[in-house]
């Protein structure tokens, strides 16, 4: 039976030329947008070049992160369901080294050449401000510089470690002790990885990257509500190259039982971003307190209202509506719709997230943007393209990779 399985991608010649399109308008566009606005003299027209790099960049390294911690909170509950199509998970995954290292990169710049983002970097303003004063334990370079090299080397490291060992599966076949011992030494990188991943995107790591722009203002629901937003695009990611393998005859053992797993997951957490929107919303809304509503006045009231509402019927009405019946989250094509729909939708989350805060009284949303993305999605696309060639599809001697093929909803 597994002689029949194709078992290794080939990369087509139109993907790769695709992603070298992609790519081209991206840098193109890097580099007219570091002209015009990264080399200007006016600091706003820097603030928003830098901006639009951080936001793209945090949006699609936290999404592939999330391709790691679904792997981890999987194999931590011995959910054998998506070992068929794992390798797309691991492979997509795989960018985090790339995209954090591009990450570590734009925000120690950010951090260290007095931009205008990060108001707390500003020794003479913390001094005169109260508030910032109070949080300089933590909003300090020294903390930031720390915390962005640990979080980022860290999520490489131990995503990298779990990629490894994941390749064992694809040697010999396992007998019962050692097909445990192979478990078992997964489930403890897993945890691992769950760990750190809590103690960062859990906690500190929206809070200095992306809330301390807004230093004056906080929110204990933050790092859960960026969680939730990555998670779900993260999903969608999995589940368009799931959908583009079994278009082109690959990933035999996957079928429409996991591809329904996957969209009851998109539609979970999209219900479950938001709850944590609304809850974040009308608890600040209600108590109208002004060190509070500073954040959301401008997004609910000013320039960004048409892109703050937009985001919520994109990331909650829609999938909502859509993915509420059994055959909508079955169907290839309405799964590719939404996918595309969802990650399009988080990424303007993001941008209202940052881009809201660096440029308040004004939607510089256009061709930087656009072209800044183009440039992450073709990255995205060649790399993960590049890791599922290098490896099996299919993990053959995976103790539970019967137990996946059987899967049944």
């Amino acid at each position: 039976m597994a002689s029949s399985i194709k078992l290794k991608f080939e990369v087509p010649s139109k993907m790769k030329t695709w992603s070298y399109a992609l790519m081209g308008i991206g840098i193109v566009s890097l580099i007219v947008g570091l002209i015009t606005k990264g080399m200007s003299h006016d600091h706003h027209e820097k603030d928003i070049f830098l901006g639009t790099l951080m936001y793209n960049t945090i949006y699609w390294l936290m999404i592939c992160n999330t391709a790691m911690f679904f792997i981890s909170i999987t194999t931590m509950a011995w959910g054998s369901w998506q070992i068929s199509f794992k390798r797309v998970s691991e492979a997509i995954s795989s960018m985090v080294p790339i995209f954090g290292g591009i990450t570590l990169v734009i925000l120690l710049y950010v951090a260290f050449s007095g931009s205008h983002i990060y108001h707390w970097t500003d020794s003479e303003a913390v001094a005169n401000d109260p508030i910032l004063k109070g949080k300089s334990g933590f909003l300090n370079l020294k903390f930031f510089t720390i915390w962005t090299v640990l979080i980022i080397g860290l999520w490489s490291l131990l995503g990298w470690r779990m990629r490894k060992l994941s390749a064992e599966a694809d040697k010999a076949a396992m007998n019962g002790e050692t097909g445990h011992k192979f478990i078992i030494k997964n489930t403890k990188i897993a945890a691992t990885f769950l760990v750190w991943f809590g103690l960062t995107v859990g906690s500190t790591m929206p809070w200095i990257w992306m809330m301390s722009i807004d230093a004056h203002w906080f929110s204990t629901m933050y790092s859960w509500y960026n969680f939730a937003s990555t998670f779900v695009a993260g999903l969608c990611l999995i589940a368009l190259w799931v959908i583009y393998l079994k278009n082109k005859g690959y990933l035999e053992y996957t079928n429409q039982e996991h591809l329904h797993d996957l969209g009851k997951f998109i539609f979970a957490f999209s219900i479950f971003w938001a709850y944590l929107w609304f809850a974040q919303y009308m608890l600040i809304w209600y108590s109208n307190q002004p060190e509070e509503v500073i954040y959301f006045k401008h997004r609910v009231q000013g320039a960004y209202k048409g892109l703050f509402f937009l985001n919520l019927i994109i990331n909650f009405i829609c999938p909502l509506l859509i993915f509420m019946t059994r055959p909508s989250k079955r169907n290839y094509t309405l799964m590719t719709f939404m996918s595309v729909l969802i990650l399009f939708g988080h990424w303007i989350d993001f941008y209202q997230q940052i881009m809201g805060s660096i440029s308040k009284d004004h939607v510089t949303l256009g061709w930087l943007d656009f072209g800044i993305l183009s440039l992450f999605v073709g990255m995205m696309i060649f790399g993960v393209s590049k890791a599922l060639a290098s490896k099996p599809l299919i993990p053959m001697y995976h103790p539970f990779l019967k137990e996946s093929i059987i899967h049944h909803t």
